[in-house]
């Protein structure tokens, strides 16, 4: 038997009550401190939820926030800047509090539309059509606003329908998540033998190395202290608006991560990046060709380290206490 499937207009949903689509809160640096709920970025945002790094809302100002903080249930979407990130908020996600790079799909009533349905369809064709309808209309950054997401259609099939799509997606989803832990696991370890063996100098046989005085304290005789600029030229992505992009296999990078893709490479691989502007601190090593946007910051010339060393080396680095912004967070 054929199943039916419907069009459903946000607009109509919305304004039944079954529908809620909200943006995030616009905070004020001296709303943010030590303690508090993660103040979440697109940063924050990349299959899942990362809040190591977040800023956090103090806890003393969390009543002005309002119904921009997480719910069980949310589908959160990235429409600003990196357009297209997405993440549920599960029941064991910790809460926290929407930025205005981040919108919520919020199902209010689950009779119509299942939450987890609403995040895999977020992720179609369908959807994504939609968003490219919309998203260059500005001359800014990639944005897609509030109204035009609240004049979507949803398509869906009958709810148990929609139910089972999400019990398969689901059991893959957690294999993914699964490997991804893993991975995760192995970049700390990684991380670890970096700062073991060239932050504290305990290399295999360090024991026979003398240490001799230096600028920075004892290093191992032969070593010596440089400055970063000595080591390596760190420079300013490339300005690659989306409606100029073409159809390819070169992976076009943003302060935030991957951001899409084109059929031209402005930087041979392997690369290391970081970002300049909007989200700073994370520090990505690519493989391949690439094309490193205006918002990130990529190693030119590596005069004294490799590729390897240079990426391990910049992410022991406090970056973002570097930021020169004072209202979007930049590193000159």
């Amino acid at each position: 038997m054929r199943t039916r499937w419907a069009t459903w207009d946000n607009s109509l949903l919305i304004e039944s009550d079954f529908l809620e689509i909200g943006d995030g809160y616009r905070a004020k640096n001296n709303e943010l401190g030590p303690i508090g709920l993660p103040f979440a970025r697109a940063g924050n945002i990349d299959n899942g939820f990362h809040f190591k790094d977040a800023d956090l809302i103090d806890e003393k100002n969390i009543n002005r926030v309002g119904s921009k903080i997480s719910r069980a249930g949310d589908v959160v979407f990235t429409s600003k800047g990196t357009v297209g990130r997405f993440a549920f908020v599960k029941s064991e996600t910790p809460k926290f509090v929407y930025s205005p790079q981040l919108c919520y799909w919020r199902i209010k009533n689950s009779s119509i539309i299942d939450p987890h349905y609403l995040f895999y369809w977020m992720h179609s064709r369908d959807f994504l059509n939609q968003v490219h309808q919309v998203k260059g209309l500005t001359d800014m950054a990639d944005y897609v606003s509030l109204g035009d997401q609240r004049r979507m259609k949803i398509t869906a099939p009958s709810l148990p329908t929609q139910r089972k799509i999400t019990a398969i997606l689901s059991a893959y989803d957690d294999l993914i998540e699964n490997n991804t832990r893993r991975i995760a696991i192995l970049e700390e370890m990684a991380q670890s033998l970096y700062r073991e063996w060239f932050v504290h100098f305990r290399f295999p046989g360090h024991e026979k190395k003398r240490m001799v005085e230096s600028a920075l304290g004892m290093i191992p005789e032969g070593w010596e202290v440089v400055k970063l600029g000595d080591a390596l030229t760190l420079q300013r992505g490339f300005d690659l608006p989306t409606g100029e992009r073409c159809e390819g296999d070169v992976p076009v990078y943003a302060a935030t991560g991957l951001n899409g893709t084109h059929n031209v490479a402005k930087v041979k691989g392997p690369g290391v990046l970081t970002g300049r502007s909007g989200s700073l601190g994370t520090v990505t090593y690519i493989h391949e060709d690439f094309w490193p946007l205006n918002t990130t910051l990529w190693i030119k010339d590596y005069r004294r380290v490799s590729p390897t060393y240079a990426y391990y080396l910049l992410s022991s680095i406090e970056l973002k206490t570097f930021n020169s912004g004072a209202a979007v967070p930049t590193l000159n």
